[in-house]
């Protein structure tokens, strides 16, 4: 509910900021009408805090007209085009594990796409699984700014309803989904490694305690359910090319003026260096069992031979063996490679978790009940310094 109190002074800063039309000034004072969705633009431009919104307990909240599954599409510079942008791949991955819950809730699932302009993802987003994609387009959404997207994803929301809604927990999502369940009053889960469906409502699994158990968490009571999702944790789906997600446009009004913070310049810095950890298909990985610099030199050396780049267990870091740019796990870079080589690492819950989803793991560790052995698919129990050596042999014999 919102209501305008008598200490509005006419001065109309609210009505232009309404992303719906939905305020008009009528005898030197502020009118919401209908199409209001709460979205709490004109809350934040009143400058004499004369807009208040209520909202209900969320005990006494009606839930029972939120439905379907939300993926928020998030973008970013294509190296080819820089006139069009490309969808950033962890979205995929989230209308990857949307569809399957989608499914399991019998609903849709939808992409939600702020841009400047319609670029034609239609198909891109149809394939992995998208029923419908979400368009806004406006001039105001060429690059991100928080306040500006947190008030259309609020918009769309309210007057949509979703069941849940998913995010990338990249910078931009780490920054737009906290906003966003602030002001909609709902519950927030960050950084989740699994996502199911418990009883019609979203089963949300992140890592606890600094990564020694796993926590799963309910929203009963507050929609919709969100949660931010680490790159390259959840699987992608084999793409359905042909199917098309129908484009629902959505006409948002976007005043620049609800900018709290402009960019007057933008330099951007491109990396020379070789291919990101995020982005490797091949990664050879030490940890602590590595115990030089120079020894760790021989998976260097490997990773060149397989084509691949060099990862490195927290413990192997924190001992100066690597920097850490080159650091797997919770407190480091989440990796889905094809091949994951990993030596003297004993695998604590924090590397695994930033690891376990590649297609193949092979562990090589002295001690046979490492926990990393859990999750290999293929284990060599025996000293990572007289194997690697040898696997450098026979691959250059080859």
């Amino acid at each position: 509910m919102i209501n305008v109190s008598p200490k509005c002074i006419g001065c109309n800063k609210c009505v232009p900021v309404c992303p719906f039309a939905a305020i008009q000034l009528i005898d030197k004072k502020a009118v919401i009408n209908e199409a209001c969705t709460l979205c709490g633009a004109c809350v934040q431009i009143c400058p004499v805090s004369a807009i208040e919104i209520t909202r209900e307990e969320a005990s006494a909240r009606d839930l029972s007209g939120y439905k379907g599954v939300w993926v928020f599409v998030e973008l970013m510079e294509s190296p080819d085009d820089a006139k069009r942008p490309r969808i950033k791949p962890v979205t995929f991955e989230l209308l990857s594990v949307g569809r399957r819950l989608a499914d399991e809730l019998g609903e849709e699932l939808s992409a939600v796409l702020l841009t400047d302009k319609n670029y034609g993802f239609e198909k891109e987003l149809g394939a992995y699984g998208a029923d419908k994609m979400y368009l806004a387009e406006n001039p105001e959404l060429y690059e991100y700014n928080t306040d500006i997207f947190a008030t259309a994803i609020i918009a769309l929301v309210n007057k949509h309803k979703p069941a849940a809604m998913l995010y990338g927990a990249t910078i931009m999502g780490r920054d737009l989904a906290p906003r966003v369940a602030s002001c909609l009053y709902t519950g927030l889960t960050a950084d989740c490694t699994a996502l199911a469906i418990k009883d019609g409502l979203l089963l949300q699994s992140r890592p606890a305690f600094g990564g020694n158990i796993m926590a799963d968490i309910l929203s009963p009571n507050s929609r919709p359910q969100m949660a931010t999702v680490r790159p390259n944790v959840m699987k992608l789906a084999e793409p359905i090319y042909g199917k098309v997600a129908m484009t629902v446009r959505e006409d948002i009004k976007i005043d620049k003026n609800l900018r709290r913070v402009k960019v007057l310049e933008r330099h951007l810095t491109r990396d020379k260096g070789g291919v990101k950890i995020e982005d490797a298909k091949i990664i050879v990985s030490g940890g602590r069992g590595m115990k030089t610099k120079e020894k760790f030199k021989v998976l260097e050396e490997l990773s060149r031979l397989l084509g691949g780049v060099v990862g490195a267990s927290r413990a192997a870091v924190d001992l100066g063996l690597k920097d850490k740019s080159h650091q797997v796990g919770q407190s480091g870079a989440t990796v889905s490679p094809k091949l994951y080589l990993s030596f003297g690492i004993s695998g604590a819950v924090q590397h695994i978790v930033g690891m376990k989803s590649s297609d193949v793991i092979v562990a090589v560790n002295k001690d046979p009940n490492a926990p990393i052995f859990g999750v290999a698919k293929y284990g060599v129990v025996g000293d990572a310094h007289e194997i690697a050596p040898k696997l450098i042999e026979a691959l250059k014999k080859k």
